[in-house]
C-alpha cells in the first residue's frame, strides 16, 4: 500500500513509540518524540500528552505549528513538549526528527559532575566529539525561553546530553533518530558497566575514536536498516500501530 509523506510519516513515528515501549526506554506516560512535515520544519507532529508509547496509533499523533502560540494552552498538548519541539522545529529547519527521553543510563550519566561519553569502544566511539552538553538544569523546560535555549545548544550537534535530565537526539529521519538514542542508551550502558568494575577504563586514543565516528557516520543506510527492521515486527504484532 503506498502512503501519503504524512501518513508514512504517522505510521514510522508511531512505530517508534512502540519500539520504545517495548525497550522498556521510556518514562511511564511522559517523554516525547516529534518529526516535521513542511519544508521549514515548522508543521510537526508530535505525541499527544500522557498518553503511553505502547498504545500510541498513527491517527493519535498530533499536527502543530510551531509558530501557533495558541498550541501551548491545548489539554492535549505537553508543556514541555510544546516549549522544546516548537522551538527546535521553530529554529532549526533542517532538523526533521527529535527525540527525548529518559532512559537509564544515559540518564544516569547525564548526573555525573562531569557527563561525558568517553571512547573505550565501537558504540561509546560513535559519540566522540559530537554531543552537545547542557549543564544548565533548571526545572521542567516548560518556556519557550528554554526551549529556546535548548535549541541554541545544537547549533553544530545533533544530540543533547541534558544534564541531570536526560537525552534528546535530532536527525534527517525517523530511521537513524532512532537508531541513535538506542545505540546512544547501550553506549552509556557499557560505560556505565566497566565504571562498576572498579577497574581502570582503557579508553581509545583520539585518533581511533575520531576514524571510528567517522566510519559510523558513513553506514546512515545501517540505521535505517535497523529501524525498519523492529518496525516489521510491530506491525506484525499489532496492526493497531497503524490505525
Amino acid at each position: 500500500m503506498r502512503y501519503s509523506h504524512e501518513e508514512q510519516t504517522r505510521i514510522d513515528l508511531a512505530v517508534t513509540f512502540r519500539i520504545i515501549a517495548r525497550l522498556g526506554m521510556h518514562e511511564a506516560v511522559a517523554n516525547h518524540f516529534s518529526a516535521a512535515l513542511s519544508p521549514d520544519g515548522k508543521t510537526f507532529l508530535l505525541n499527544p500528552k500522557w498518553k503511553h508509547f505502547s498504545r500510541i496509533r498513527a491517527s493519535d499523533l498530533l499536527l502543530l505549528n510551531a509558530d501557533d502560540e495558541s498550541c501551548a494552552a491545548r489539554p492535549d498538548v505537553d508543556a514541555t513538549a510544546w516549549a522544546i519541539h516548537g522551538q527546535i522545529h521553530q529554529r532549526l529547519p533542517d532538523v526533521r526528527v527529535v527525540l527525548h527521553l529518559h532512559p537509564v543510563y544515559t540518564t544516569s550519566l547525564a548526573c555525573l559532575a562531569t557527563p561525558q561519553i568517553l571512547p573505550v569502544d565501537q558504540n561509546t566511539a560513535r559519540y566522540f566529539n559530537r554531543v552537545a552538553v547542557d549543564t544548565l538544569y533548571g526545572g521542567m523546560a516548560d518556556t519557550t525561553a528554554e526551549g529556546a535555549r535548548l535549541a541554541g545548544l545544537l547549533a553544530d550537534k545533533r544530540r543533547l546530553l541534558m544534564g541531570n535530565h536526560g537525552v534528546l537526539v535530532t536527525a534527517p529521519n525517523i530511521g537513524e533518530a532512532f537508531d541513535d538514542i538506542w545505540t546512544m542508551e547501550r553506549a552509556c550502558q557499557i560505560l556505565i558497566t566497566a565504571w562498576s568494575t572498579g577497574q581502570p577504563l582503557k579508553v581509545l586514543s583520539d585518533e581511533v575514536a575520531e576514524k571510528t565516528a567517522q566510519d559510523w557516520e558513513k553506514i546512515a543506510d545501517f540505521s535505517r536498516r535497523h529501524f525498519e527492521e523492529l518496525k516489521e515486527m510491530v506491525i506484525e504484532g499489532d496492526r493497531t500501530v497503524l490505525e
